[in-house]
């Protein structure tokens, strides 16, 4: 007996598990995005910081609340937050390389071809 066309509702199953996949690929996306963003931020106030005194006045956001302290103080904490957020970004993609990697096993799996209009 030849394989026929998937019944209506298998269909509307793959599509809606489809559209879980470029959904959850799309947000790891984004905060890919945001962290790339907060990285480079991170990175250009550290080369701003190296060219000035280390007992420079500088301010800080923690919480919400701006405080005063020395470029010595700050400098060290951006460094550990920078590296934090490369960390951060390497798991990420990481972990959006996986999903794309198992949305194209479940497609070949599915035999879904991907139509665009």
């Amino acid at each position: 007996m030849a394989q026929s066309q998937p019944s209506v509702k298998k269909q509307q199953e793959l599509q809606l598990q489809y559209s879980n996949y470029k959904n959850t690929l799309q947000q790891i996306a984004q905060k890919i995005g945001d962290v790339e963003q907060e990285t480079e931020e991170h990175k250009l106030v550290l080369e701003t910081l190296e060219l000035l005194p280390q007992n420079r006045k500088c301010f800080r956001m923690i919480n919400g609340v701006l405080v005063e302290r020395t470029v010595k103080d700050v400098a060290p904490a951006l460094k550990t937050n920078s590296e934090g957020l490369k960390k951060v970004l390497d798991d990420l993609l990481k972990q959006y390389k996986s999903k794309q990697d198992e949305m194209e096993k479940w497609k070949k799996k599915n035999n879904i071809q991907v139509v665009q209009q």
